[in-house]
């Protein structure tokens, strides 16, 4: 197998209360929205992060975002205005949580902490 992309889908209750949580949480808007019920969020040409609403499955998401370094990222979160929990060592990694509006976990993983 050869993957060249990955998108990832994260359901929400509400777009038009999430869509704003998620511009803070990404510092960027969203590239487009192809339907009244979802935005799309672009980093690279093979990252995406498509917000969707679907009440449903909404609050049942992990979403892992590799990030470097992480003591910046959790300051420009805070500095946002969201609530990033602790940065934690686990096996040589750094990781952080934080829930989203629904109650998806979002974690960042980095290899360096500042």
């Amino acid at each position: 197998m050869s993957i060249a992309t990955v998108f990832a889908h994260v359901c929400c209750s509400d777009l038009r209360l999430s869509a704003p949580w998620y511009e803070k949480l990404f510092g960027r808007r969203p590239i487009r929205q192809p339907s009244s019920t979802q935005v799309e969020f672009q980093f690279s040409d093979s990252a995406e992060v498509q917000l969707i609403q679907a009440s449903e499955n909404a609050g049942h998401t992990h979403l892992t975002l590799g990030v470097l370094p992480m003591q910046p990222e959790r300051q420009r979160l805070i500095d946002a205005g969201l609530e990033p929990g602790p940065i934690e060592e686990t096996r040589g990694y750094f990781v952080m949580c934080i829930l989203d509006p629904d109650g998806n976990r979002i974690t960042f993983a980095s290899a360096r902490r500042s």
